[in-house]
């Protein structure tokens, strides 16, 4: 790792037109060490050669580096870092570094790794290749005996035979590959694995993301008896009206289903079917706006994506194409970047004539691909302008994460024409949806292998249910279904709760093991959980309030007025009371023959402690608690980074006289601005860049992560301001020359690293948030704080800054940054300092 830049004797500082770029010294190094670090070489320095006999480690990052010639004279050299070069081939001069312990040769461009070398390094126990283009792992390195760290992310590799007999190999990391089938004998010695971002099919993933207990236990059931199967988890997207229920209805009875207007679909329907061999789960989401907020709970990568588009509403439009079929994609790109998606028109019947008909399917198609291609051209654009800057190593965060972006490959399938009127259309609908799913060129990890108990296990499950030894609403718990298996079978408990995390993961039953209030609850019917969300997150929630019968008040000695103020309070504050929860999931049950008083507690609450539905609105932060008896306490203690002990100042979850705030429901930014004011020049200012866009919900999920820190805080539509003891900050939401951004700002100069450490914790909030979108680039800029002025100045390592375990910046020597436009000013009123010292990791 690399010194802070502090330490390191300074020559020469210069002013570009992105920042400052220091040129280093040869400074004091440890002894035996070599920093070369961001130094813009091309070739080693000669000086190197000269005390060859010297030097153990030699720390070579952020380079622009495309051979290292003459490394090999190194001999005593025991850690080699060439992070984030150029380099495309695989220094073979490594091989003659036998005394080597650690190489790390991640974030570059080799495609190959030729043999004979990792039978040199019998020393090696560390290496990191990640982030490059390996398509395979050479077979002679089961010769690398030592390894005991090993990182090969983000490449391409499809097999890791090659690993098998690394007897002291502990850790693995294999995410972002295109691995499909695991050996067994791979997981004799580890303790870590990872390996999301796989189409795998032996384990399927959703046994890798347990843990190496789970997988171990996957394979010794596996050789008791084991089974081929077929599934796919099936999404039925698209705007209200599309025809989503008629499609997955009429798919499900194989002929066509009528859906009447007043029965679409509140929240999500669920639906299995058998065709062809493929067992076809099918998620009905309802389209309305309203819903969209809690999708991200149910939604799962590798699906299947039926996107229905009403060709009687659709138009030649941009508008048209962007409210029926590209908002849709974008957010599936976005959010599931490896899924399928087959665009349906529907309600064919109801246009004109055959031309029109065409005519659609070609504007579609037509703006399908554009849309696709225009993407993939401003990726490489973006990566272009990067590569050609001044210093393309400081970037490399921003290039792999480009990379990352063009290697994802959501597939989208040409428009499809159904009438859905017609039993011929249907039956065609049906067998084209068989085939694609089965094209394992489409969706790879559709046949996965099982052992046979897990299959048993989910036919018990359901036959509990039948039976009636599961209560009608479908939650059980865990332990209570742990004695069930474990007196009928002797199955170990472990083992029944790995098929349960799988049965969890492909949508048949919901178990939140990650959410401590919860985690004992399985609901093995997730249609009922899904009708309690229903109760509280509708498109026609203030026709639900008023429609509380008098005589419901009045058994719960509520006057008539207190429901006109819950009407009031959701239509101006997107506020609901938890008393009118109450009510509305007592009706949603009464509906499921559950009216019982006890369940009603379970589920809402009771006194302080709060009810299943409650903790997951909270946990998917679709709802943020709000006292509604009394004013916030301005005076309240704040969160304050790396504190050991932090009593949260928020109301508890659940208070008969408290409420839930639903942000994305709020209608303007009015609190927001009356608190903050204007903006100024003065302000600390960060921008944080989305590309391609901010997705929908983002921005609300973040202002709930935040405000659980920051007690005291004013919420808008697109706009929060937060406060603490001695400063406000603002975040919000921003178009700059049509590039959407979330912008950071804080008012208070007189204490700039206090500032920054606030903004670090929004930071860290949002990057945290930003992972469940993996389709999703992030840039961070500061603009220029010359009035007038356009130029802008570009973070770099800013994931390194947010990550970093202290809230403390250390102090560098450079004081001023220069824009190319010549306005100066203060570093630290742009950057961070910590990000000039942040180390490679």
């Amino acid at each position: 790792m690399k010194p802070a830049l502090s330490q390191v004797p300074l020559q020469e500082v210069t002013h570009t037109g992105t920042g400052v770029f220091v040129k280093m010294s040869n400074g004091p190094n440890e002894p035996g060490k070599r920093d070369y670090a961001g130094r813009k070489l091309k070739t080693l320095p000669k000086s190197i050669y000269d005390e060859n006999k010297n030097i153990t480690k030699i720390d070579l990052q952020r380079n622009r580096l495309k051979q290292v010639c003459g490394i090999s004279q190194l001999t005593n050299l025991t850690e080699l870092i060439l992070s984030r070069n150029e380099l495309v081939d695989f220094p073979e001069d490594i091989r003659d570094l036998h005394q080597l312990k650690t190489l790390y040769i991640n974030q570059n461009n080799i495609k190959c790794i030729p043999l004979d070398v990792f039978p040199r390094l019998k020393h090696l126990q560390s290496l990191k290749l990640s982030t490059n283009r390996l398509a395979e792992l050479p077979a002679d390195m089961i010769q690398c005996q030592s390894l005991v760290y090993l990182n090969v992310s983000n490449n391409c590799l499809r097999d890791l035979q090659a690993l098998v007999g690394l007897q002291k190999l502990k850790e693995l990391y294999v995410e972002q590959n295109r691995l499909t089938d695991l050996p067994e004998e791979l997981f004799d010695n580890l303790k870590m694995f990872k390996a999301t971002g796989n189409p795998l099919r032996k384990p399927p993933e959703e046994v890798c993301v347990g843990s190496l207990k789970d997988i171990r236990s996957y394979f010794t059931m596996l050789r008791e008896s084991s089974s081929t199967i077929k599934s796919v988890k099936t999404m039925f997207l698209g705007s209200s009206m599309a025809g989503k229920s008629t499609l997955c209805r009429s798919f499900d009875k194989c002929h066509p289903v009528e859906v009447d207007e007043d029965d679409r679909t509140v929240g999500i329907e669920i639906k299995e079917v058998e065709k062809g061999g493929v067992r076809f789960l099918c998620w009905d989401f309802a389209g309305q706006e309203e819903y969209y907020i809690t999708h991200h709970v149910f939604i799962t990568p590798q699906a299947f994506v039926i996107l229905a588009i009403n060709l009687s509403r659709y138009d030649l439009t941009d508008k048209s194409f962007k409210e029926h079929v590209s908002f849709w994609i974008s957010n599936i790109q976005l959010r599931v970047p490896d899924s399928v998606v087959l665009p349906v028109g529907t309600h064919i019947d109801l246009c004109p004539n055959e031309e029109d008909i065409s005519r659609k399917k070609r504007d579609i198609d037509s703006k399908l691909r554009d849309m696709l291609t225009e993407r993939g051209e401003t990726l490489q654009q973006l990566k272009n302008k990067l590569q050609d800057s001044d210093d393309p190593s400081l970037y490399s965060d921003q290039m792999n994460d480009l990379r990352r972006l063009t290697d994802y490959n959501l597939k989208v399938l040409d428009l499809l024409l159904v009438d859905c009127t017609k039993p011929r259309d249907i039956q065609m609908f049906q067998d084209h949806i068989v085939r694609e799913a089965t094209n394992k060129e489409n969706l790879p990890s559709i046949e996965r292998t099982l052992p046979g108990i897990y299959q048993e296990v989910e036919r018990e499950i359901q036959d509990l249910l039948q039976n009636n030894e599961i209560p009608l609403h479908g939650r059980v718990t865990l332990s209570d279904l742990l004695d069930i298996h474990i007196s009928r079978r002797g199955m170990n408990p472990e083992n029944l709760k790995c098929i349960l995390r799988y049965l969890h993961r492909i949508g048949v039953i919901v178990w939140y093991e990650d959410i401590p209030s919860l985690k004992d609850d399985v609901f093995v019917k997730p249609s009922v959980l899904i009708s309690l969300f229903k109760a509280i997150i509708r498109h026609d929630l203030v026709k639900q309030i008023k429609d509380i019968p008098t005589q419901e008040l009045r058994r719960r000695r509520i006057l008539n007025t207190y429901r006109e103020t819950w009407v009031a309070d959701y239509e101006e504050k997107a506020t609901l009371h938890n008393e009118a929860i109450s009510i509305l999931v007592q009706k949603e049950l009464k509906k499921l023959d559950l009216d019982d008083e006890e369940i009603v507690e379970e589920i809402v609450g009771k006194g302080s402690r709060p009810g299943s539905l409650m903790c997951l609105l909270q946990h998917f932060e679709v709802c943020l608690p709000a006292k509604m008896a009394n004013e916030l306490n301005p005076e309240a203690p704040e969160f304050h980074p790396g504190a050991k002990k932090w009593d949260h100042p928020n109301p508890k979850v659940y208070d008969p006289d408290s409420a839930c705030m639903f942000p994305s429901y709020l209608k303007n930014n009015n609190n927001v601005v009356k608190t903050w004011g204007e903006d100024k020049l003065s302000d600390l200012n960060v921008q944080m860049y989305f590309m391609p866009e901010i997705p929908c919900g983002f921005f609300h999920r973040l202002i709930i992560k935040i405000c659980s820190f920051y007690p005291v805080h004013w919420v808008g539509k697109d706009q929060c301001c937060f406060g603490s003891i001695h400063s406000l900050t603002l975040v919000k939401t921003k178009t700059v020359n049509e590039d959407q951004c979330i912008e950071i700002r804080c008012r208070e100069q007189d204490e700039v690293q206090r500032s920054w450490q606030m903004i670090r914790e929004i930071m860290r909030r949002m990057d945290e948030l930003a992972q469940e979108w993996p389709g999703l680039g992030q840039y961070v800029h500061t603009p220029c704080k010359e009035h007038g002025c356009s130029d802008y100045f570009p973070w770099r390592d800013w994931k390194d800054w947010i990550s970093a375990a202290s809230g403390k910046n250390s102090s560098v020597q450079e004081k001023k940054v220069t824009c190319k436009y010549g306005h100066t000013r203060r570093t630290e009123l742009i950057y961070p300092t910590g990000l000039f010292n942040s180390e490679s990791s």
